[in-house]
């Protein structure tokens, strides 16, 4: 091919197009010798040769496209990562201040139903625990949570309040009433300030723990979940009766008195779960064996005053060694009947015709007859029904 056909093929991706052009005809009789006269010549076009760099710069497109859309969801993901740190920072916060403080109400709960307890080591006691309350209250105060979650936080401060609140009023109270002699006057006083006890663990529920959540959910936070706080967990305590009945034991022990009028509990029930079955001492029972089984037990307060801290005891003997499980009673009041769980799965002897179900419930001070805190239940644990 000739230079200049080489010329008129070659391309240039960049230049733009030009329209096709006619080559003029060489002037009459200037053609070569034998050539074609005018009529012969036909119009050359320009056309495109290599199309490699389009394609190369339709890839480099392509690819820079998929690099925003990459860089995009990596980003977005890297936001969605801090906004759940800094959610699940603030809730291990606030939680671990929920849990000292939930921690706090059992421990005042152990304390109340002491034996033995007397006015001197109670205000010791409730004022560490006022002074404490006091503490995880600035605490919640000086954190910082993330700005959706402050109406929840504010709620969580209020609940930590309404504990510090009712410390101070249960200690004032039990100062005050130390040289009284009404009881009932005492209770009643006593009880009022608990309310805020038992208020605190509602408004930790309604006015964070279920606000927390619902923002988190509708803010796109996942396994993050706002923790818990329950301060009383033993809600009969509170009463205005049950408060009378501690405090007259306060006082009790403050005198340095011993236990008047009748004191004692006894066995009310022994029942198999789930199944429900009744234990009975003189007829054997069979019962059906699962990883569900346990053994409720019942026991009343057969005296005429409030008993505390209660321990009742199962055994089911078994080689090499038999199956023991305790539960405590925190209290129970005169006539009343209290029960507790022991779980004992599919640990028991299967098929032996000599098993037994043995209950003892601890006396409590001042008891004299404890005929009726001991008894055995002979069962058959079977795997069919």
């Amino acid at each position: 091919m000739s230079t200049r056909d080489d010329d008129i093929l070659d391309f240039d991706f960049f230049d733009e197009e030009e329209p096709p052009t006619w080559e003029e005809p060489p002037e009459h009789g200037s053609g070569p010798p034998g050539g074609r006269g005018p009529r012969g010549r036909r119009p050359r076009f320009r056309t495109p040769g290599n199309l490699t760099p389009l394609l190369r710069l339709i890839a480099l497109i392509a690819l820079a496209i998929l690099i925003v859309v990459l860089l995009a969801v990596w980003v977005e993901g890297c936001a969605s990562d801090r906004k759940r740190d800094r959610y699940g920072d603030y809730m291990t916060e606030i939680g671990t201040i929920g849990k000292a403080s939930a921690k706090l109400g059992q421990d005042l709960s152990t304390l109340l139903t002491t034996v033995g307890l007397n006015q001197e080591d109670l205000d010791a006691k409730l004022g560490g625990y006022l002074q404490t309350a006091e503490n995880q209250l600035q605490k919640a105060q000086s954190l910082t949570p993330p700005g959706p979650l402050h109406d929840p936080n504010e709620g969580a401060i209020e609940a930590l309040d309404l504990r510090v609140l009712g410390l101070r009023g249960l200690r004032t109270v039990f100062q005050e009433t130390a040289d009284a002699g009404d009881a009932t006057e005492a209770g009643l006083r006593l009880a009022a300030q608990s309310q805020r006890l038992l208020a605190s663990d509602v408004v930790w529920t309604d006015f964070f723990q279920a606000p927390s959540d619902a923002v988190m959910k509708d803010e796109g936070v996942e396994g993050v979940e706002a923790p818990s706080s329950e301060f009383v967990t033993e809600d009969d305590l509170y009463t205005a009766r049950s408060m009378a009945a501690v405090w007259q034991r306060i006082q009790g022990a403050s005198t340095g008195g011993t236990p008047t009028g009748l004191h004692g509990t006894g066995i009310a029930y022994v029942k198999a779960l789930p199944s429900g079955q009744l234990l009975s001492t003189t007829t054997e029972t069979t019962i059906l064996v699962t990883d569900e089984l346990a053994f409720e037990v019942g026991v009343t307060d057969t005296g005429d005053s409030q008993e505390v801290r209660i321990k009742v005891t199962l055994t089911i003997p078994k080689d090499p060694d038999p199956i023991v499980r305790t539960a405590t009673i925190a209290l129970i009041d005169p006539g009343e009947t209290k029960a507790v769980t022991l779980q004992v799965g599919a640990l028991v002897p299967l098929g032996q015709l000599d098993s037994v179900v043995k209950v003892d419930v601890d006396p409590v001070q001042g008891e004299t007859n404890t005929a009726n805190n001991t008894a055995e239940y002979p069962v058959i644990f079977s795997l069919a029904p």
